[in-house]
């Protein structure tokens, strides 16, 4: 079973899963779950708009319960978003949290009162059990189908590599419709049989108060969340009985590595995945955990590096090349889109991330970035953006960075650095591009910086770097 601590018979958790100022036992949540599950069986697909509630848990634990895929919809989702993902998967009505614009589902609500104890038959793991829409480099989101054995499979590598088990607590405030909060925050509790507690918001505040309080031992962030919270020292050394603090969706900045270790006294993981392919890196908590790394393959994950021509790449730590991956994790293709399914994978089952990295001699990975932004080819060479930004954020200067390759007449691509000005220090131009020049090698400076007050960011708080591409 996916929700395998859902039927352990290991003591009741009085306190299995808190969001907000709910709390449920391990059997409230059978209870509720099952009856959700009575509800939808039979169903091919359903919609949750995912909330960060109590509904939408049980809403996504009932619909994997009975089998019946489930596809979580961003619950700050544009109308045109929402109709398509709708349209695409199928979906046969709204389950849990009802929509403002339903698009003519009708709604099923979940009772988080009601209780059932009826015995369901276990779906295959093999069947579909999440329908995931990720966004392209280009057109409508695709709908990324995995099935539950490739979420157990990771969600079992990850308690190995953490050392997950279910004496933790787990906190974080992240949202619940993408792999980081609901796959790994809520199904891996629901897995593992640890406390589960959803801030509602990823504050320092809320984080330090789930630490003393809730005895939080397990905490997951983007670099958002932990940049922030080092931003308030009493908020970060709060965190200092904490067990294990876990960066992930993006690259944690080493100067906000640092502050954690300094403030908090733990050393963050980090760790590295996508929507198709869960997560199949990470640093370990028994391991080194090196700023600007990613770690070791996960338990029954491959990867490897080629060059434009397919080619392997040298483990060297400097040279850059594609990555892949290819393991149990691995997502089923993707909805109505065979096209794309067959450009993802080659002949021998590699799925093709997108992302461009370097590995050591002792199999350490460091991502460089996305191959259509990050990857900067200037005047013949070839530059990974995140190396810029890294020596960036260490001036005082600075408080964030986003490097892109713009066209060049001359240079094929000329690196501009985008910066938000920091109050320890000025942001000057040419101060900034001297300073990368003196950092690393000439050719890797920026051409020129612009200071601007906000980088643009998704929900998860990556920089999306395709809208400063159209700044030219």
């Amino acid at each position: 079973m996916l929700l395998s601590s859902l039927n352990s018979a290991s003591p009741d958790i009085g306190d299995a899963v808190r969001i907000g100022d709910v709390t449920l036992s391990r059997s409230d949540i059978v209870g509720a779950a099952t009856s959700v599950a009575e509800r939808v069986g039979g169903a091919d697909r359903v919609a949750v708009l995912a909330t960060p509630t109590v509904p939408t848990a049980l809403a996504i634990a009932g619909c994997l319960i009975a089998g019946v895929p489930v596809i979580p919809v961003p619950a700050d989702v544009g109308q045109a978003e929402r109709r398509h993902i709708l349209t695409d998967s199928g979906a046969q009505a709204w389950l849990g949290p009802e929509p403002d614009h339903p698009e003519g589902l009708p709604h099923i609500p979940v009772r988080v009162h009601a209780r059932s104890w009826h015995r369901i038959p276990e779906p295959s793991l093999q069947d579909t059990a999440l329908i995931i829409y990720t966004s392209g480099t280009t057109g409508p989101p695709k709908g990324v189908q995995l099935s539950g054995a490739a979420i157990a499979a990771d969600l079992d590598a990850l308690a190995q590599a953490w050392q997950w088990t279910a004496d933790d607590t787990l906190v974080h405030g992240l949202p619940l419709f993408h792999v980081h909060g609901l796959v790994l925050g809520l199904l891996g509790s629901l897995r593992v049989g640890n406390r589960f507690v959803h801030t509602g918001k990823p504050t320092p505040q809320a984080y330090a108060q789930a630490c003393s309080e809730a005895q939080g031992s397990l905490f997951f962030g983007v670099p958002t969340v932990w940049s922030r919270l080092v931003a308030d020292q009493a908020a970060a050394e709060a965190l200092r009985p904490a067990r294990l603090l876990v960066s992930g969706s993006a690259g944690l900045p080493v100067p906000v590595f640092n502050e954690l270790v300094r403030l908090t006294g733990h050393a963050p993981v980090e760790r590295y995945g996508a929507t198709e392919s869960l997560i199949t890196l990470s640093t370990r908590a028994d391991g080194e955990r090196r700023p600007g790394w990613v770690g070791l393959p996960l338990a029954g994950i491959e990867t490897r590096l080629v060059d434009d021509d397919g080619g392997p790449v040298p483990h060297d730590a400097e040279t850059i090349g594609r990555l892949q991956v290819r393991g149990p994790t691995l997502f089923d293709g993707y909805l109505n889109r065979a096209d794309a399914t067959a450009e993802a994978f080659d002949a021998d089952g590699w799925y093709r991330t997108g992302d461009a990295a370097v590995i050591d001699g002792d199999g350490m990975h460091r991502i460089v970035g996305r191959e259509s932004v990050d990857l900067i080819k200037s005047g013949g060479y070839r530059v990974g953006a995140g190396e810029i930004e890294t020596v960036l954020l260490g001036h005082p200067g600075v408080a964030e960075a986003a490097v892109v390759g713009l066209p060049d007449d001359d240079l094929g691509q000329r690196i501009v650095a985008f910066v938000v000005g920091s109050g320890a220090g000025k942001a000057v131009p040419q101060e900034l591009i001297d300073y990368v020049a003196k950092e690393l090698s000439v050719h890797k400076r920026p051409r020129e910086v612009r200071v601007v007050t906000e980088l643009p960011r998704n929900a998860m708080g990556k920089v999306l770097k395709k809208q400063l591409l159209s700044q030219g």
